[in-house]
């Protein structure tokens, strides 16, 4: 009986990492919503990240509970955005610059610095001092990449 659990488990789990590893062009029915799902994704980090960088820059009081919660959805949002940088979108008018497109290797390696400081955030909530050293390490992931590949419209 257990064998028939871990087997029907294995078999879930299976189904489902093949149904969430689908490519990211059959997740999207257009090319415009490609761009509006990243760039929706990017809306709401900023918006947490702008809240604690308000409390690491002393604009707003230090809440550990209101920076944790910040902290998590930051963590969460910033692995997103990416799957939505489709070839389909190159030529959309979006904040991406083209050069973003014909450079995957170096985005992927600003990805993986965005995520690694991003995965730090909730950890960094416990002191104002550790918060404030933090969101200045992420938000120089962030534009780490905003410097190279987003462009002003």
């Amino acid at each position: 009986m257990i064998a028939r659990r871990t087997i029907l488990s294995l078999v879930a789990a299976s189904f489902a990492a093949f149904a969430f590893a689908a490519p990211a062009s059959a997740q999207f029915a257009k090319p415009e919503d490609a761009v509006k799902y990243r760039q929706s994704a990017f809306v709401v980090m900023g918006s947490h990240m702008g809240r604690l960088g308000a409390m690491a820059q002393g604009k707003a009081p230090f809440d550990a509970e209101a920076a944790r919660h910040s902290a998590q959805v930051i963590e969460t949002m910033a692995r997103l955005p990416w799957e939505g940088f489709t070839p389909a979108t190159e030529s959309l008018d979006s904040h991406a610059k083209p050069e973003l497109f014909r450079n995957m290797d170096d985005v992927k390696r600003l990805i993986e610095g965005l995520n690694a400081e991003t995965a730090k955030l909730p950890a960094a909530v416990g002191s104002l001092e550790t918060l404030r050293t933090q969101v200045g390490a992420t938000g120089q992931a962030c534009k780490a990449c905003h410097d190279k590949y987003r462009r002003k419209i």
